[in-house]
């Protein structure tokens, strides 16, 4: 079947605090869409406040998916993100309707387009065993560790970025090989769909940085500790979940655990938050300089939303 005769699915990336929500909405409202979260953090139920979660009244203007499916002791993959979205879209579409992917995050956007590796299954042993090395050693010598034994593994990430070196150190480990030679076995099946990507961007960084610290201490006025003390009431928590090294409630702990003061959490939070939004666009420069369908939008701009709304009835044509 042709290329263009594949049905469309419309995808809106961006860093944290780029107006992703209030974009996806302007197409709710100019189309017959579905919204499929593309977020690790939306996943979770009770966590609201520090996922910046879309309220009820927002989710009530179209159906909404892949937001609120499992519990925060719960884990969520990205293999399990693209089972998960592929059967959606499907659905969406049979259903008449354009499927909407929204979301930041970039990983899940990459196993959509290109397939996933053949990676080893999570060992749980040894994740424990790397989780009791690193409260003893501290992360940055876990990284040194990674540097040992995959150099260049461990150039790609920074020496705090303790869940993607635990995942890192866990497969170089269980396989032998350096990570690019696992990533490099990759299932190449493509999706079904012609993928419209819609980037956004900043074009001034230090706007972004300013929203995101505005953004922060909103969550914290707005009870992000209070709703984190109820979650450690309401469920079995520990540092090493996946949903509490969500940024934000990774450093709401370290305050509840009397391990910092207030202000003290405050600057991380809104540090950890940039140096999310960091990552999150320098994967966004890499599908670029890959993905010749994506068409990129200044974040910034007054009339976003509308840009985004005729950007995609653009795409859409045939």
């Amino acid at each position: 079947m042709p290329h263009t005769d594949l049905p469309p699915a419309l995808l809106l990336l961006g860093p944290t605090a780029s107006g992703k929500t209030a974009s996806a909405l302007a197409l709710a409202h100019a189309l017959p869409v579905e919204i499929i979260s593309v977020d690790s953090a939306l996943v979770y139920r009770d966590m609201d406040i520090g996922t910046a979660k879309p309220t009820a009244a927002e989710q009530a203007v179209c159906p909404h998916h892949l937001i609120d499916i499992i519990t925060p002791e719960e884990a969520y993959s990205a293999a399990s993100f693209r089972d998960d979205a592929l059967r959606l879209m499907a659905e969406i579409t049979a259903r008449g309707r354009i499927p909407v992917l929204a979301g930041g995050t970039m990983l899940y956007f990459k196993a959509l387009r290109d397939g996933l590796s053949a990676l080893p299954q999570a060992d749980a042993g040894l994740r424990r065993q790397i989780d009791d090395d690193a409260m003893r050693l501290g992360w940055p010598a876990m990284h040194a560790e990674l540097a040992r034994l995959d150099p260049e593994a461990a150039g790609r990430l920074e020496p705090g970025d303790s869940q993607r070196i635990q995942r890192a150190l866990e497969i170089v480990r269980v396989t032998g090989r350096p990570l690019a030679e696992s990533y490099a076995r990759r299932e190449m099946t493509p999706p079904p769909f012609r993928l419209l990507p819609i980037a956004l961007a900043p074009s001034d960084r230090k706007v972004l940085h300013d929203r995101i610290a505005d953004r922060f201490v909103q969550m914290l006025d707005g009870g992000l500790i209070d709703e984190l003390a109820q979650l450690r009431q309401r469920y079995t928590l520990n540092t090493s979940m996946p949903s509490m090294r969500c940024v934000g409630y990774r450093q709401a702990l370290a305050y509840l655990d009397g391990e910092d003061d207030l202000e003290t959490l405050r600057f991380k939070g809104i540090a950890a938050t940039r140096q999310l939004a960091k990552r999150q666009l320098t994967w966004q420069r890499q599908f670029r300089d890959t993905w010749p369908e994506l068409v990129e939008l200044d974040c910034l701009r007054a009339d976003l939303a509308t840009a985004v709304r005729d950007t995609a009835l653009e795409r859409l044509e045939p």
